[in-house]
């Protein structure tokens, strides 16, 4: 053998041999070192992407394609910038020719609408773009989305986490569910269809912080982070929402709306001597007002009293003193009008060289009191908007679907989902839930929900009169009990740590205590419902401070000091129930804010609760307005402002003063002032229109008490008021009053409410 030829390995140059890499250095005589080679069915290794830079002009056609002609989505400008970046970094220069691009943006769009995203794919638009993106990076290779792996997080045990954009990050937006838009039947068949489980309570301060943006004409969400001592600018932005909410709302009706270029449109309009063509309604900023002496004109503004105890009429460009000694309400005593409240006035314009009492004269200019005053002729409160009208569902298409064309139909308010996002699959779901399957369940559930407000726990007749009514319902079936019982303050007759130790705190949770053995005596109801207690201005902790006076609202619950003995007893009450072999949620206790949300199915059932003595307050600083007939030069116009403010709508009071059912067109007081309420708060669209010297709100949380859209229904505990059901716009509103009422007759009175007819009934028995 040649001692300078190289070693060999003969094994390894054999045809088929596993490893055909000889030496790396043969001249050396280094041995061969064996090399794997890869086998077919290996996996291929992680294809790496090389990020390229991509301009957002070079891929906005493909987004174009992507989002607005396949998912009916508009991208800005910003968001534009945002997905180029990310398009460039994960799927590199085969973006096009592979179509890699193309199929991410698919993605995106997908669990943008998902996740409750609004038509316009902006940060902060009802979803967070950056949320999705980052989702949707993790689980990519080679510059694809792996099937499949688009689920950030599992859903909580709450069916109400599942398949429903819930979750809220910091920020405050929705996070990216898992579920996929097609798959979303064969998901809804694997939730529990109980109707419990779709109940979600909203606590005020959980509530999605909503500002409305005039320039864009869409709702934002506030990024600041809410503080019980905000800057000064905060409290000016609450009227300011206020007005611009009601101002959109006006130009959205058909009488204020011009008909040029719409034909077949019905508009309300007037007529005038002076023009031979018919017009809409204009209104008119108050700044304008100036050199315009003797002209008539249609204001919106703000009441509010001037330092020097006038009252001026106040709106975004400046205030004008107002005189509605002649003025006519519209409808007649139809509303209450007290300052604090946006309305509309139909008046002239009267320049004088110096206001009494204006500190500024007659040009002062734009922003302050401008000089004259305003000669008021009719005044009226701003017409009210269906809550269909304001989500823009109020048509329907021929398959039955919901059209969301218009409105604010894409805007979560609640944070469980936005109309246009879920309201389509939650009504399938309520479909089965509360019509019931036949193979599933013997009859359909029925939807109740009881109602009791003052229930002072402190009257020894109170515990007397809430044993009639949980024995009332605890001798039905099952099916026919109420899903729900919702107990409101107050729930002691004086406020607490008030007044020499009466009704201190230990005394005040020696009443829950008390409450909490009546409600062991009926373990059925403690097991198969939810309770619900919302407190009231007598109730810790706010008492403590304003000694039964009106306290700041939002209000938090009653803390969890007085309520462990009622939460032991629905413990106890559970544990004694066998659960294995049913889908039946356990009954539960929920201590809640006020005011306060009950969401149903989602967006599709929004019930708000507030207890508050609303009518007593309007009744003690409503203007007083003298009505002069002699001066109605021009009723017709009248008449149609009238209509226009919600006249001709259809207020409908279910129970009210039976004792002259029988007389033709008779309107019982009771069934007048509960007109009035109803009307003045719907149409305020807030359930506090009060200046906040006389009803404080926590300005970062003002959101909280708007009333827009309108609820599906109100409950609105007002002691001072007689009880009642209504329905105005659409929206059915509740007052239980007293649940003693006085008199020598011992006497519970309560409501119950249908939630699948959306309607409430007063209920009265002797115990």
């Amino acid at each position: 053998m040649d001692p300078t030829a190289t070693p060999r390995h003969p094994d390894r140059f054999k045809m088929g041999a596993e490893d055909l890499i000889p030496s790396s250095s043969p001249a050396f005589g280094t041995p061969a070192r064996p090399f794997r080679m890869q086998k077919a069915h290996a996996a291929p290794t992680k294809t790496s992407i090389l990020p390229i830079l991509l301009p957002p002009s070079t891929l906005r056609p493909v987004a174009f394609r992507t989002f607005t002609r396949k998912h009916n989505l508009t991208i800005s400008s910003s968001a534009l910038q945002t997905l180029a970046v990310f398009v460039g970094k994960n799927c590199g220069s085969g973006w096009r020719e592979e179509g890699l691009a193309e199929r991410v943006l698919d993605e995106v769009a997908k669990n943008w609408k998902r996740a409750g995203g609004n038509v316009i794919v902006e940060e902060g638009k009802g979803a967070s773009l950056q949320s999705i993106l980052q989702t949707i990076e993790g689980s990519m290779s080679g510059g694809r989305v792996a099937t499949g792996k688009v689920n950030p997080q599992d859903a909580s045990a709450n069916p109400l986490n599942i398949g429903l954009d819930t979750g809220r990050n910091e920020a405050g937006s929705s996070t990216i569910e898992g579920t996929k838009s097609g798959d979303a039947d064969g998901d809804d068949s694997k939730l529990s269809l109980h109707p419990r489980n779709w109940l979600k309570v909203i606590e005020a301060f959980d509530l999605p912080r909503l500002t409305y943006n005039v320039d864009k004409k869409y709702f934002e969400t506030i990024k600041s982070k809410p503080t019980l001592f905000p800057p000064p600018l905060h409290k000016t932005a609450l009227f300011r929402d206020r007005y611009n909410l009601v101002y959109q709302r006006l130009l959205r009706n058909e009488s204020f709306q011009s008909s040029l270029g719409v034909a077949g449109v019905p508009s309300l309009r007037r007529s005038s001597s002076n023009m031979a063509t018919q017009q809409s309604y204009k209104l008119t900023p108050i700044a304008n007002l100036l050199g315009r002496s003797g002209s008539s004109h249609l204001l919106l503004g703000l009441l509010s009293m001037a330092p020097t105890g006038d009252l001026t009429l106040v709106d975004l460009t400046g205030s004008v003193a107002l005189d509605l000694s002649h003025a006519r309400m519209i409808p007649e005593d139809g509303a209450w009008f007290a300052p604090g409240m946006i309305v509309l006035v139909d008046g002239i314009y009267e320049e004088e060289e110096m206001v009494k009492g204006s500190v500024l004269g007659g040009n002062s200019g734009v922003g302050g009191t401008i000089g004259g005053h305003f000669v008021g002729v009719s005044i009226c409160g701003p017409p009210c908007e269906r809550r269909d009208i304001s989500l823009g569902t109020n048509s329907r298409q021929g398959s039955g679907e919901v059209s969301s064309s218009g409105g604010f139909g894409w805007v979560d308010f609640l944070g469980t989902g936005s109309e246009r996002a879920q309201g389509a699959r939650m009504r399938k779901i309520q479909d089965k839930a509360l019509r019931g399957e036949p193979e599933a369940m013997e009859a359909p559930p029925r939807l109740k929900m009881v109602v009791m407000s003052e229930v002072n726990l402190d009257n020894m007749r109170a515990l007397d009169a809430l044993r009639k009514v949980f024995n009332t319902y605890n001798d039905l079936a099952l099916v026919d009990r109420p899903q729900t019982f919702v107990l409101m303050g107050n729930f002691v007759q004086t406020a607490i740590i008030n007044g020499g130790g009466r009704a201190g705190s230990i005394e005040y949770k020696e009443h829950f205590d008390s409450l909490a053995i009546v409600l062991a005596e009926f373990p059925a109801l403690l097991q198969h419902s939810t309770f619900v207690f919302v407190p009231g201005d007598n109730d810790p902790w706010a008492s403590a401070f304003s000694a039964g006076a009106a306290s700041t609202i939002p209000r938090h619950p009653i803390p969890e000091l007085f309520t462990s003995r009622i939460k032991r007893a629905f413990a106890t009450a559970n544990s004694e129930l066998d659960r294995s072999q049913s889908s039946e949620p356990m009954g539960e206790v929920v201590w809640t804010s006020n005011p306060a949300r009950l969401s149903w199915f989602g967006p599709l059932q929004d019930i708000v609760i507030f207890r508050d003595d609303v009518s007593g307050r309007l009744r003690r600083t409503a203007i007083d307005m003298h009505s002069n007939n002699d001066e109605d030069d021009d009723a017709t116009m009248h008449e149609a402002l009238g209509s226009a403010a919600g006249n001709a709508v259809s207020i409908a009071p279910e129970v009210i003063d039976q004792g002259n059912e029988g007389k033709a067109g008779f309107v019982s007081p009771a069934a007048s002032g509960a007109r009035k309420l109803v009307k003045t708060i719907l149409d305020q669209g807030t359930l506090s229109p009060f200046p906040l010297p006389l009803r404080p709100v926590l300005w970062d949380h003002a959101s909280a008490v708007q009333l827009y859209p309108l609820p599906t229904a109100l409950i609105l505990a007002d002691s001072e008021a007689a009880p009642f059901c209504m329905t105005y716009e659409g929206c059915h509103v509740m007052n239980p009053g007293r649940f003693l009422p006085d008199g020598s007759v011992p006497t519970v009175r309560w409501i119950e409410y249908d939630v699948l007819r959306s309607r409430g009934k007063v209920k009265e028995e002797r115990y």
